[in-house]
């Protein structure tokens, strides 16, 4: 029995609508075929307007809360009441999906999984949305992480299809960040996104054919990218574990352990404070306790911790591969027009300074870290198109005589241009006895050796298909 495989992306009419699922914040943009261009969705039940760069956006924060009476508030619904710090308030939900975190959360009698909160967080957004716009054929554009494997995107596929999207692709949040900035990218140029959000940090460098190669629009090329599981929630714990042995306490004392995530939001604010202010403080006093938790940090301070935690050598590794990958295809650093900063960490000065003194303070842009993931999402449905290449090797598993152990033979290799026009592997698969109908092959996904010992991988399998 012989296999082809070849890779093929969705189609369907253009359309409308982009969406980014945050670790933090969530942001719709629907794209306005009069100027071209992505505009975010204002959703007064569960979002905020912001003004980002003298502009108003509007962000819907990823948070849900479970009443006692079986109802959910959403986004902006749980800050009006005051719910944030609410053991019944669930967050931070992208990145215990990506990571697929085995935690579950004690909801009165319920036990509620990441994903059972992201599906119930993001379907209900999605329904109202598809109420207001009326979706009909159209299109809906979802980003999802440039190290996601397939569980997340597999997650995000069952939600839009639950919410009755008809129709929906999926693009990486880099590539669609590059399509939002839209205005600063030019045909034939070279870019590298930055992408650090609430759960992920990701760099990515990308082409922008020249319009006499594109065959419709425009498009762009993912020529390296590079991602670590590192974003504002990790640097949230940072701080969480220094503010404890500040005041001489630490996260296993039993006072603390229901206050945890409460004490995690003042982090959270006390970081984005420093994004603004050379000094901040935190006070903590729960009701109830005779817990008195103060710590006041300045931004140098701050800074001083990311660094004790390896943050900017891993920030600048992060880079490099990202910048190496694509040398590999013959795109070398000063090819690099602009650097486009997006995510809402990204709009920590310290991060900022870095990637002015790497690539010069004239190719770096941060005009657009909240929302152009979301337009880019919307104007990629809208036509405005991409080429990318697989992240992971795809292989099967086979018995190797030699070793008598199971070995892994890739039939897609990591690297491999995405969408292929034709077969990439082609195996032979002998039967198991005569006349035998069906046959099934299990494909794992895999990621990279890991460093401790060069012949160990981290594998995905899917045992549903």
């Amino acid at each position: 029995m012989k296999i082809s495989v070849k890779i093929s992306p969705g189609t369907g009419m253009s359309g409308r609508l982009g969406i980014d699922f945050g670790t933090s914040n969530t942001v719709l943009a629907l794209w306005d075929e009069a100027t071209q261009q992505g505009i975010p969705l204002h959703i007064p039940e569960y979002g905020f307007s912001q003004v980002q760069n003298e502009e108003v956006i509007s962000v819907i924060p990823s948070l849900i809360h479970y009443t006692e009476d079986s109802r959910v508030w959403i986004g902006q619904q749980v800050i009006e009441r005051s719910l944030q710090d609410s053991p019944q308030t669930l967050r931070w939900m992208k990145k215990y999906i990506s990571n697929r975190s085995p935690i579950r959360f004690k909801i009165g009698d319920r036990e509620i999984t990441p994903q059972d909160a992201g599906k119930d967080f993001l379907g209900t957004i999605l329904l109202f949305a598809n109420q207001q716009i009326d979706f009909k054929e159209e299109e809906v554009g979802l980003s999802v992480p440039v190290e996601a494997f397939e569980h997340y995107e597999n997650w995000l596929v069952s939600v839009a299809e639950q919410a009755g999207m008809p129709r929906f692709r999926l693009i990486d949040e880099p590539s669609a960040a590059a399509l939002g900035y839209g205005a600063n990218i030019q045909p034939g140029n070279v870019y590298l996104i930055f992408d650090f959000g609430g759960g992920t940090m990701h760099a990515s460098v990308i082409l922008i054919e020249s319009e006499d190669q594109a065959q419709t629009g425009r498009r762009c090329r993912v020529l390296g990218k590079s991602g670590k599981n590192i974003g504002g929630t990790t640097i949230d714990q940072w701080l969480f574990q220094d503010v404890l042995q500040k005041n001489q306490l630490t996260d296993g004392d039993p006072r603390i352990r229901p206050w945890s995530t409460a004490l995690l939001v003042e982090c959270q604010r006390l970081k984005e404070n420093l994004s603004s202010n050379q000094t901040t403080s935190l006070e903590f006093s729960p009701p109830g306790s005779d817990l008195q938790i103060c710590a006041s940090y300045t931004r140098e301070q701050f800074e001083s911790l990311l660094d004790e935690h390896d943050f900017f050598v891993q920030l600048n590794h992060l880079i490099r591969s990202a910048i190496q990958s694509a040398a590999e295809r013959g795109y070398r650093e000063e090819e690099i027009q602009a650097v486009l900063m997006v995510g809402g960490s990204s709009q920590i000065p310290s991060v900022q300074r870095l990637l002015r003194q790497s690539f010069g303070k004239e190719r770096v842009f941060f005009n657009r870290p909240l929302d152009a993931v979301a337009r880019g999402a919307a104007a990629f449905v809208a036509g405005v198109d991409f080429y990318d290449y697989i992240q992971h090797d795809y292989a099967i598993r086979y018995i190797n005589p030699q070793k008598q152990t199971y070995d892994y033979y890739p039939i897609v290799k990591k690297g491999t241009p995405y969408p292929t026009r034709e077969p990439v592997s082609r195996i032979s698969v002998k039967a198991s006895y005569n006349g035998q109908t069906r046959l099934g092959v299990a494909i794992f996904e895999v990621g990279e050796k890991r460093p401790q010992n060069s012949t160990s991988y981290e594998l995905i399998f899917d045992t549903h298909g």
